[in-house]
C-alpha cells in the first residue's frame, strides 16, 4: 500500500505543478489581452477565463488537495520522517508552495472579474516562483545531506537571479521587436 500511496503522491505533485505553471501563463495572456482592440480583448479574455477556470478547478485545486492527503498519509505511515531536518526544510518549502497556490487563487478570482491588478511582467516573474520551489523541494528530498541541500538552495537562488535577468532581457527584446 505504501508504494501505491507514494506513486499517487508523486503523480499528483506533477499534475499540481503542471496546473500552477500553466495557470500563470493564462494569467499573463489574460492581462496582455487588455491591450488589444475591444472586440478581440473581450473574446480573448472570455476564453482565458473559461480555460483558467477549468484548469484551476478540475486539475490544479484537486491535485493540491490530493497531494496534501497523500503526504499526510505517508507521514502517518512513516512518522520517523518528521525527525529528520531535511523533512522540516521540505515542509517549509511545501508551505511556501501552498501560499503561492493561495496567492494564485486570489489572482484567479480577480481575473475572473476582469479586475487586473498587475502587469504581465510581474506575472512572468511570479511564474518563476513555482519553478524555484520545485527545484528547492526536489533538491532537499533527493540530497537530504545538510551540505548538499545548502548548495542546492544556493543553486536555486542563482537560478532565480538568472531567471529574473532573462525576464528583463525578454521584456526589452519584445519592446524592441514591437517598435520595428
Amino acid at each position: 500500500m505504501f508504494l501505491y500511496l507514494k506513486a499517487l503522491h508523486i503523480i499528483f505533485v506533477v499534475t499540481w505543478f503542471a496546473g500552477l505553471f500553466y495557470v500563470v501563463r493564462l494569467f499573463i495572456y489574460h492581462v496582455e489581452a487588455e491591450d488589444k482592440p475591444t472586440e478581440v480583448k473581450t473574446i480573448l479574455q472570455n476564453q482565458y477565463q473559461i480555460m483558467t477556470k477549468r484548469l484551476w478547478y478540475i486539475i490544479t485545486w484537486p491535485s493540491a488537495i490530493i497531494v496534501l492527503i497523500t503526504a499526510s498519509l505517508l507521514l502517518i505511515n512513516n512518522p520517523t520522517w518528521l525527525t529528520f531536518g531535511w523533512m522540516h526544510i521540505k515542509l517549509g518549502f511545501v508551505l511556501l508552495l501552498y501560499l503561492y497556490h493561495l496567492r494564485c487563487h486570489k489572482i484567479f478570482k480577480d481575473l475572473q472579474k476582469n479586475n487586473i491588478k498587475t502587469t504581465s511582467t510581474k506575472l512572468r516573474i511570479w511564474n518563476e516562483g513555482a519553478t524555484l520551489l520545485l527545484f528547492a523541494i526536489v533538491f532537499v528530498v533527493v540530497l537530504k545531506s545538510t551540505l548538499n541541500w545548502i548548495f542546492g538552495v544556493l543553486g536555486i537562488l542563482s537560478l532565480g537571479i538568472i531567471l529574473m535577468i532573462l525576464i528583463k532581457w525578454y521584456k526589452k527584446y519584445r519592446a524592441k521587436k514591437a517598435s520595428l
